[in-house]
């Protein structure tokens, strides 16, 4: 699907016209995709990456236009259980156009940053910074979730609160080297700012998206390496759980078997004392009675309940 936009008033809006500056496709199907590479010169290559959620982030420079394949948070799904994901983004920058090639329609062009656009390299940038504002906002939700799952193992036992926090280990792996690529291509963008036409302005701009993308980063690792020290404590305390309700089972189950081995010499078929007393019925009874006291006084003596 297409969709075309363009700079006005320094805010980017959606157009109809032939001559939009900014053009968006979300998951290109094959026309889109030959239009791409036949008519605007893209790299196919280069294209497939940009929808290959597996591709690193990097900057190309191609004799028409300059190519930038971008790690961004995917859009979070109940099915997923727990595991969130990174896709990619492609920019292609030419002199009188900015092509976005992206997986998933989600808006592009909202919020703060793009309140005074006024080219499209100021699109790309706001763009770079909406991926690393994306990631931040995704990891206090991480945070948040990981701590509402540690409260629910504490009080159970239950494998599924541990397997969610696997994912979310296994999420913040994805994101950390995300996050560490798009730094690496933020740090080439500065590096070829002469090449690139970066004005002063932008530069500062761009200083301060580094400046949030190692932020964003040194966040994502304190996560990882909190979530990762407390996997083993939470998992022993499940086991510790477990051991406390089985000891608890096994005190149940001896204090039945004490009685009822008394009550069971008492009822054999043999002679026994007392199989003739009017009395011996309510014997039995006070004497499973004691032996089950006697039992639970000798746990307290040595501790074991």
């Amino acid at each position: 699907m297409q969709k075309k936009y363009e700079i006005s008033g320094g805010k980017v809006v959606e157009t109809t016209g032939d001559e939009a500056t900014l053009l968006v496709f979300v998951s290109p199907d094959d026309t889109e995709k030959r239009y791409l590479v036949d008519h605007l010169k893209i790299d196919e290559h280069t294209l497939q990456s940009a929808l290959d959620p597996d591709e690193l982030s990097r900057l190309e420079f191609e004799p028409e236009h300059v190519a930038l394949i971008l790690k961004r948070p995917k859009n979070y799904s109940a099915l997923e259980q727990f595991m969130f994901r990174v896709t990619s983004m492609g920019l292609f920058l030419f002199e009188d156009r900015l092509v976005v090639v992206v997986s998933e329609g989600d808006p592009l062009f909202e919020g703060k940053p793009f309140v005074a656009v006024h080219t499209l390299m100021d699109v790309l940038l706001r763009l770079l910074y909406q991926s690393i504002f994306h990631f931040l906002q995704h990891l206090k939700v991480i945070n948040m979730v990981s701590e509402e799952l540690e409260q629910k193992i504490n009080a159970s036992m239950e494998n599924r609160y541990l397997l969610n926090l696997f994912a979310l280990e296994k999420s913040l792996v994805y994101y950390l080297n995300a996050i560490h690529t798009n730094g690496v291509l933020i740090s080439k963008l500065k590096n070829n700012a002469t090449k690139l036409k970066i004005a002063n302005e932008q530069m500062e701009y761009l200083d301060d998206i580094i400046v949030e993308n190692d932020q964003c980063y040194k966040l994502a690792e304190i996560y990882s390496n909190v979530l990762s020290s407390v996997m083993d404590a939470r998992a022993s305390i499940v086991n510790n759980n477990l051991n406390v309700l089985m000891k608890t089972l096994n005190i149940i189950t001896i204090g039945i078997m004490v009685p009822t081995l008394v009550v069971s010499i008492f009822s054999m078929n043999v002679p026994i004392p007392m199989q003739r007393a009017s009395s011996a019925f309510w014997a039995i009874i006070v004497l499973a009675i004691g032996s089950v006291a006697a039992v639970m006084a000798f746990w307290r003596y040595k501790k074991f309940w």
